[in-house]
């Protein structure tokens, strides 16, 4: 699911290792939002226009619409289809409502214990050779089902693809993630059940304002199968397209991200990971109020 997007900070030692990138596009960004998403001055005015006419006209759902950057999220990865952004945003409404007592009121603090003391989700520091975030997902023995349940698995997900679509370049350039399920055992397997299947996949496929442009499975031993035969039935062509299985073999994922981008850890030739999620947690923290914004909107309440 890579979904938070940190870059290394360029600052002195104190400051945090991390910091989302806000920054306006570059201009090799927007040659790939012009080609790969339609985004020129033209059309990115035409589309917030109907975008806004379409969401002033429906009481049921609230959004805000004054704020251009915001309304972008959900633009880029329909590709300038206003219709398309409109039906995005009601499926994330229509999605929150469905697994309120799981998403009402999140907050970063609400998961601060499973973020930084529990090793289950990480964010490479750099992109990839694409300029793609990359999410790890430890899903094998690191994770301890015990200490981090599968709800709170996919809490982490939401709140880091909160961090994500702040970031314009990961707008354009997507996300990828890497499923790590070294050690994997009958308790992982366990906590991989079919409603958590159907929860994740749901979200990934239809609630989800990130490009999701590749998963990668490594380290998948025999037992994998009874996980796969889990997932598989939720996944849709468009995505069964994208997800990739490497077993053990790291030149199998350097086919899709290139070494030189890649820590030891992946067969790569950057550096082994040396930091978690308690080195990043600090990022999603520093943006709480964009999350309180989000957790605003929605369906409206009758």
């Amino acid at each position: 699911m890579q979904l938070i997007v940190l870059v290394s900070a360029k600052v002195k030692m104190s400051a945090p290792p991390f910091v989302l990138d806000l920054g306006p596009l570059s201009e090799d960004v927007k040659l790939i939002a012009k080609y790969e998403l339609r985004e020129t001055p033209e059309i990115v005015e035409l589309a917030l226009k109907e975008l806004k006419a379409l969401l002033d006209a429906d009481h049921s759902i609230y959004y805000r619409t004054d704020d251009d950057d915001f309304l972008l999220i959900f633009l880029r990865p329909t590709k300038f289809y206003a219709q398309s952004a409109y039906e995005l945003m009601k499926r994330i409404a229509e999605f929150r409502e469905k697994y309120k007592d799981l998403l009402d009121g999140l907050l970063p603090e609400h998961e601060k214990e499973a973020f930084v003391n529990h090793n289950v989700v990480n964010v490479l520091t750099e992109r990839d050779d694409k300029g793609r975030r990359v999410l790890i997902v430890n899903c094998g023995g690191t994770w301890d089902t015990s200490k981090v349940t599968s709800d709170q698995l996919f809490r982490l997900f939401y709140l880091i693809h909160l961090g994500a679509i702040l970031e314009p370049e990961t707008q354009v350039r997507g996300t990828v993630v890497i499923m790590d399920y070294k050690g994997l055992g009958m308790k992982q397997v366990g906590a991989l059940s079919p409603s958590f299947s159907m929860k994740l996949l749901s979200f990934i496929q239809d609630a989800m304002p990130l490009r999701l442009k590749e998963i990668h499975m490594i380290n998948e031993p025999f037992i994998f199968s009874l996980v796969w035969k889990i997932f598989q039935p939720f996944i849709r062509e468009k995505l069964k397209g994208r997800i990739y299985f490497h077993r053990s073999k790291m030149s199998s994922l350097h086919a899709h991200i290139k070494d030189t981008h890649l820590p030891s850890n992946y067969g790569g030739k950057l550096p082994a990971i040396n930091y978690s999620g308690k080195d990043w947690y600090p990022v999603i923290e520093e943006h709480v109020d964009h999350i309180k914004r989000w957790n605003s909107y929605g369906l409206v309440k009758k």
